[in-house]
């Protein structure tokens, strides 16, 4: 790999007699690595785990995954192994049972996805982006991930300025000018400068400043980026130490993890490189707000327009199994959302731009409730509401397609895919023909025809799970 001039130079000085191997590992072979969704698979993978994540896998060859039903269901999640040290902050740092975070720069949902897993039950998490495109990305891998306690926001960080001390746990992974991802991208090498890593720095800064007073005294801060750039990660640390009241939060590292610690005037920082961790180029560090809001309070709800009435609350309960959640009305859906939780969507509502929340659980016509591919794929489903159909594989991936599937039924009305007892989606049995509700823009779209017989057998064994 051919590195630009100045970047060299600067890693030469950072790394010393490290910089070789360095620059050798950047040619290696990129790992694969999932993250399984504990919610839905309760086995123990037949793979070798990431250090310091309990649900991340390293999978030796890598698959196919488009045409791999689980990772449509959201059973698991391809991730780059160096940002599930997220894992890490949240269970050596965190001890409060009822947080409210938010994930300000989430999309595509990596971490978001990872923090829907690791945190209490009773949380709030909140996941935005700026960009409202990636906003949709960002709920279709929570819709899949399938938690209710989860609010997907698109709004600009200095928005959040409208809830001052609101969160207990600010999570930003800042755009940066992606020098850890030089191997994943060769275009990341040819657009790099210098200018554009200064840039970067300059906008990280005005994100943080933007979004601090969001945070509640006491609160806590990870930010990470995915370079190797000082002014993207230690000094921005201390500049934000210059204008608001923090302390250092340190975390116990093993050191078979490979991570390397850093000081950044006295805040100790994580940071990953590819020759000695088997991950891509990562950067972490915590602090600990010790000044300024306190957390706010929730205004109580009053007249609230988005709960349901009781005839549509008893419709939509008998679709669900969780008794901590509520019904609520948007247009002509109906919604579950953690009943402790209705006051902070209330003020979220009031406040910002709302994208996605809770699960949906489905459409109202007239009396009738048809229910919602957001509904299959959550923790909540009652299934012992519907009968269910189980398909194999080869009628797994036809249905992901959105192409038509004849498989054996005599239950009319709406019937449950499943993949492995893994639901997928609904269809409607008409009797005649079987009518899919697979959303269209969540298809298949490649072409599976050459997926047949044995090239079939052998991408399967290559699957994770």
């Amino acid at each position: 790999m051919i590195l630009p001039e100045i970047f060299v130079r600067r890693m030469m000085k950072m790394l010393d007699n490290e910089f070789d191997e360095f620059q050798q590992s950047l040619d290696n072979e990129i790992a694969t690595t999932i993250r399984i969704n504990p919610a839905k698979f309760k086995g123990q993978p037949v793979l070798i785990p990431v250090n310091y994540c309990s649900t991340g896998y390293f999978v030796p060859e890598r698959p196919i995954f488009t045409i791999d039903p689980f990772i449509h269901s959201g059973v698991y999640y391809v991730q780059e192994s160096s940002s599930m040290f997220l894992e890490q902050v949240i269970k050596q740092v965190v001890t409060k049972p009822d947080l409210k975070v938010l994930d300000l720069c989430a999309a595509p949902g990596g971490k978001s996805t990872h923090l829907a897993s690791l945190l209490p039950k009773d949380s709030l998490l909140v996941s935005n982006d700026v960009i409202r495109a990636r906003g949709q990305i960002l709920s279709e891998n929570l819709k899949k991930w399938g938690k209710p306690n989860i609010i997907v926001t698109n709004n600009d960080p200095h928005d959040f300025q409208r809830l001052p001390g609101f969160f207990d746990l600010l999570v930003i992974d800042a755009p940066c000018s992606g020098e850890g991802l030089f191997r994943h991208d060769e275009n990341a090498v040819h657009e790099w400068s210098s200018d554009n890593a200064q840039l970067c720095a300059q906008r990280q800064q005005r994100i943080l400043a933007d979004v601090w007073p969001t945070l509640r005294e006491g609160g806590i801060l990870i930010y990470s980026t995915c370079t190797f750039n000082p002014a993207e990660n230690e000094e921005n640390i201390k500049w934000l130490s210059e204008f608001a009241d923090i302390e250092p939060v340190s975390l116990k590292i093993a050191d078979h993890w490979g991570v390397t610690i850093t000081d950044a005037g006295g805040f100790p920082c994580y940071r990953f490189y590819p020759h000695k961790v088997s991950g891509e180029g990562f950067f972490m560090v915590v602090v600990r707000k010790t000044g300024g809001s306190e957390s706010s309070q929730p205004k109580k709800i009053k007249d609230n327009l988005l709960l349901a009435s009781k005839a549509e609350k008893e419709i939509g309960r008998a679709f669900f199994s969780d008794e901590n959640l509520d019904v609520l009305r948007f247009e002509d859906s109906l919604l579950a959302f953690p009943s402790h939780l209705l006051s902070n969507l209330l003020q979220i509502k009031n406040n910002l731009r709302i994208l996605y929340a809770g699960v949906k659980i489905g459409e109202m016509k007239q009396k009738d409730l048809l229910p919602a591919h957001e509904l299959a794929l959550s923790t909540i489903l009652n299934r012992s509401a519907f009968p269910e159909i189980g398909l194999t594989i080869e009628e797994a991936i036809t249905y992901l397609k959105r192409d038509d599937i004849s498989p054996q039924s005599v239950n009319r009305g709406w019937n449950l895919i499943t993949y492995r007892n893994t639901p997928l989606g609904w269809v409607k049995n008409l009797g005649n023909r079987f009518n899919s509700a697979f959303p269209k823009e969540w298809r298949i779209r490649m072409s599976v025809s050459e997926f047949q017989g044995e090239r079939l057998k052998a991408e399967i064994a290559k699957f994770p799970l």
